[in-house]
């Protein structure tokens, strides 16, 4: 069912979000960076009124996981508080400039093969007219609408001879795109449904290990 971009899907959402019961975030490994992706929800735009979140195509020039689907974000800064990390990704690569009162919530931490832990942060941006993608870091940026990924169809497992635990996808525009990514976006569509689901053992592509 499509989510109208308005006030009552905004507050909605929050509230999915504080009733979530995102796990304890803890000690990350000393291994593991920390990290933070922005799930940006925005008018879906075109004939569609409704809700969507912002995706990206990485830029090919990028010296890690070019041209790789991902959610805005990157490696925490010094002092910075996960949700800090996320909004300043977000304008650095697409330039929307967000605020502390546009965080909806923090889901789960997801760690990575390439060494990483990531936090996705929901936030609303009550405006995406801003958005001018960094053509260094971003080849395109895309709206995926929420009744997309709601779809009974939208994700799907399979097995890879190099882990035994499940690689998830997730299907778009006749790409598959996969975890951490799909990870997070596949908790996110959870969330909404109000389902404390877990996504930490969900396996990326043998690809996306570096």
């Amino acid at each position: 069912m499509t989510m109208p971009f308005d006030d009552t899907t905004r507050r909605n959402i929050a509230e999915r979000c504080a009733a979530f019961a995102r796990l304890p975030a803890g000690d990350p490994a000393p291994e593991l960076k920390r990290a933070a992706v922005a799930i940006a929800l925005v008018e879906a735009g075109g004939t569609s009124l409704g809700t969507a979140l912002l995706l990206t195509l990485r830029a090919a020039g990028l010296r890690a996981h070019r041209s790789q689907w991902a959610l805005p974000g990157g490696r925490c800064d010094q002092g910075e508080t996960l949700a800090e990390a996320a909004l300043r990704e977000l304008h650095e690569e697409l330039g929307l400039q967000l605020g502390p009162d546009d965080v909806l919530g923090l889901l789960d931490d997801y760690p990575t093969r390439s060494g990483y832990l990531i936090t996705p942060v929901v936030v609303w941006a009550a405006t995406s007219a801003g958005i001018s993608p960094n053509p260094a870091e971003v080849a395109s940026v895309h709206r995926i609408a929420l009744d997309e990924i709601e779809r009974l169809d939208a994700f799907d497992f399979v097995t890879i001879p190099q882990s035994t635990r499940r690689v998830i996808r997730f299907r778009h525009a006749g790409h598959f795109i996969h975890a951490p990514t799909a990870a997070l976006i596949y908790q996110f569509r959870e969330v909404l449904a109000g389902r404390d689901t877990r996504v930490a053992e969900l396996e990326q592509p043998v690809l996306a290990w570096k």
